[in-house]
């Protein structure tokens, strides 16, 4: 009998154990990253499950990057968050969910991959668009997102705003105005990059559709390449979406080494293979080399032509900032 006893605790403890083993995450992540995580996810299950033999579910959120954000602040319990911009990072840090230097965490300031801007138009470029400049013509219509709850909408607006800058010396008051033109031709504000994507090139609105480059490569994919042109501008911006452990749920949960292990994982060759052929630029310089010829050459400015993002975000984005004075003047 106390043999059976002890073999009946044996086994309840093997199967709390295994109990133990599984694990969930929750990748909280901006709009256009679907695809590309479904694949990075795929390949990172199985490879935890082959070295650790621990299985592993990565469940997937997707919006507007500062609506994520926002979300993960009202109680959505990321593990780790992959958001568009790194200012939708910083207001987790400021609420406690993470620490101030979070981007000295992982390489490349926690961005395992980059992106740019590019303007994604009907098939034969109907309306003649090559750059920036033509955006604000009479009678184009430009569809983007709301820099007020997406990240990509903010990268497309300082790319606009560089463009504006570099064409008038760079005179803030002209840049102003130039930018207040372009979006006197917005006609709709999405919430988030995806939304706009799903206006210009299934709605069928707009002339144009300004875009991060792996979502006008993906529209191009799924709609048929028949249907559109991407046109690469003059200059752009680079986009660092990053990545970080929201620690403060990770711990609660009991995942935080599955999370650092997930987002160490997006620097391995493998998953910068993934990144590349999803049209994201790698930041392995090996496999960034590989895929050179798939990205063209484009004179790129950085947040740092606007002070960083602790000093962009209000100036640009914040209650009352360039973007509310441009955009009620509509």
């Amino acid at each position: 009998m106390k043999r059976y006893i002890l073999a009946l605790a044996l086994a309840a403890l093997g199967a709390l154990a295994g109990t133990a083993q599984a694990a969930e995450l929750l990748n909280v992540s901006y709009d256009p990253t679907r695809e590309l995580y479904v694949q990075l996810n795929e390949k990172f299950v199985t490879d935890w499950k082959a070295k650790n033999g621990e299985e592993v579910t990565i469940k997937q959120s997707h919006g507007g990057s500062s609506a994520q954000s926002r979300k993960i602040i009202d109680g959505l319990e990321a593990d780790v968050a992959t958001l568009g911009i790194a200012s939708d990072i910083d207001v987790l840090a400021d609420k406690g969910l993470l620490p101030a230097d979070w981007q000295k965490r992982l390489p490349g300031d926690s961005t395992p991959y980059s992106s740019t801007i590019v303007l994604l138009v009907r098939k034969g470029n109907p309306k003649g668009i090559k750059d920036w400049g033509d955006l604000v013509k009479p009678g184009i219509a430009v569809i983007t997102p709301n820099p007020k709850t997406s990240a990509g909408a903010r990268w497309n607006f300082l790319a606009a705003y560089a463009y504006a800058l570099k064409q008038n010396a760079n005179d803030d008051t002209k840049a102003r105005a130039w930018i207040g033109q372009l979006y006197k031709n917005v006609p709709v504000l999405d919430t988030g990059a995806r939304g706009s994507t799903v206006t210009f090139a299934q709605r069928g609105l707009g002339d144009v559709l300004i875009a991060w480059e792996n979502e006008a490569y993906l529209a191009s994919a799924e709609f048929g390449a028949d249907k559109f042109d991407i046109v690469v501008p003059s200059s752009s911006i680079l986009a660092q979406p990053p990545v970080a452990v929201v620690d403060k749920n990770a711990k609660r949960h009991g995942t935080e080494k599955i999370a650092e292990a997930y987002l160490k994982f997006l620097y391995t060759p493998e998953a910068q293979e993934i990144i590349a052929k999803n049209h994201y630029r790698p930041l392995d310089p090996t496999v960034s080399a590989k895929y050179a010829s798939s990205f063209p050459k484009i004179d790129l400015t950085t947040i740092a032509q606007f002070g960083g993002w602790k000093a962009a975000q209000p100036k640009f984005f914040g209650d009352g900032g360039v973007f509310d004075q441009i955009y009620d003047k509509k």
